[in-house]
């Protein structure tokens, strides 16, 4: 049984539709992340769910009960949001509690799951500070701590790790993964780093425009994306696409294949069943990763930048066309010139010009 269930849900601001019919089933324990270019609809769908903004058409149901008209304090559903919201005037005890003492519960429960709560996020020595006298991450410990305590049936959170710097940011993606594993617990998590998204989520759904392009595991929108935005946009550094057109049996063995445009390369294709005629204009993908010295096939690249990381060695540059990335492991000497960027046929993806998949 799914843990929450959206059914053709919309919703407007007077004649302008920013969440266009959606429907998606989150399974009971599952780490479901919404993922998205900023405006795509993704803290307005969160917020839906907890109930901060009405729904406009369609039906929300968590636990199977229905939930579009229900207050946000009975949805069994606690939020972490972006910006922390603590009370400065009180102690981290104070706001962890702070729901369960306004919801009437007994002291010595509030207590209880304080401080069961403090255990799980080691927050026990820092109980009776103030917001003020901690740092941005253990700040973010105690919004999570105020949403554990009322025990949730769903955790929303809405971009938890966007004000901290980038090495908290990791250790804190680390804890909440911990976290999740050690309650099973129902999480919705909103960001538009498609990087937490591929480290966190069980199931990631990719949000444009207010309508969902793909949902799936991460490996299954990395390999196998539908449509030319979920292909760009998963994947670090993102996927490059190159202009083509439909060559027939121009690979010069009578089989189907696809001049490379920028570089006057023609590839045979393998494998898909619906290849467009000959003459048809389409884009092909490469991730900067399936490059590689041992390659079937090549592209002569004019290098406009190296970027020398240690673990990794990144190539920019061009043919005739758009910039390309090239990335190989470690560190390799490579700084001006030209590169022979070799790679195999078969890691290539295909795109109509309207960015839909060729299969």
């Amino acid at each position: 049984m799914s843990e929450l269930s959206l059914r053709q849900v919309s919703k407007s601001f007077g004649t302008l539709k920013v969440i266009k019919d959606v429907d998606l089933e989150i399974e009971q324990g599952a780490f479901t992340v919404f993922v998205g270019p900023s405006g795509c609809g993704k803290s307005t769908l969160l917020r839906m769910i907890a109930g901060l903004e009405d729904i406009t058409s369609g039906d929300l149901e968590i636990g199977g009960a229905r939930m579009n008209d229900t207050d946000p304090s009975k949805r069994g559903i606690a939020m972490v949001f972006q910006s922390y919201a603590l009370y400065p005037h009180m102690s981290v005890r104070q706001n962890m509690g702070f729901a369960l003492r306004f919801a009437g519960v007994p002291k010595a429960q509030i207590d209880r799951q304080v401080m069961d709560a403090a255990r799980i996020l080691e927050l026990e020595p820092l109980l009776e500070r103030k917001p003020g006298q901690l740092s941005g991450g253990q700040r973010q410990r105690v919004a999570i701590g105020r949403a554990i305590v009322r025990h949730p049936k769903v955790f929303l959170f809405d971009e938890p790790l966007s004000n901290l710097d980038a090495e908290l940011r990791v250790h804190m993606r680390i804890e909440i993964a911990k976290l999740h594993k050690r309650l099973g617990a129902t999480v919705i998590y909103v960001t538009h780093d498609q990087v937490e998204a591929m480290t966190l989520a069980d199931k990631i759904v990719v949000l444009r425009a207010g309508r969902i392009e793909q949902t799936g595991t991460p490996l299954e929108l990395y390999t196998d994306p539908d449509n030319q935005f979920v292909a760009g946009f998963i994947g670090s550094p993102k996927m490059n696409f190159l202009p083509a057109r439909v060559a027939g049996g121009g690979d010069g063995q009578g089989g189907p294949a696809v001049t490379l445009e920028d570089f006057g390369v023609t590839v045979p294709v393998t494998g898909l069943k619906n290849l467009p005629a000959p003459g048809t204009r389409i884009t092909v993908g490469i991730r900067p990763e399936k490059f590689n010295e041992q390659g079937d096939q090549g592209l002569s690249v004019a290098i406009e930048m190296v970027e020398h990381l240690g673990s990794e060695t990144l190539v920019h540059g061009r043919g005739s066309g758009d910039l390309i990335t090239v990335k190989y492991p470690g560190i390799s000497a490579i700084d001006d010139g030209r590169l022979d960027a070799r790679f195999n046929a078969g890691d290539l993806l295909y795109f109509t010009e309207g960015g839909e998949r060729i299969r």
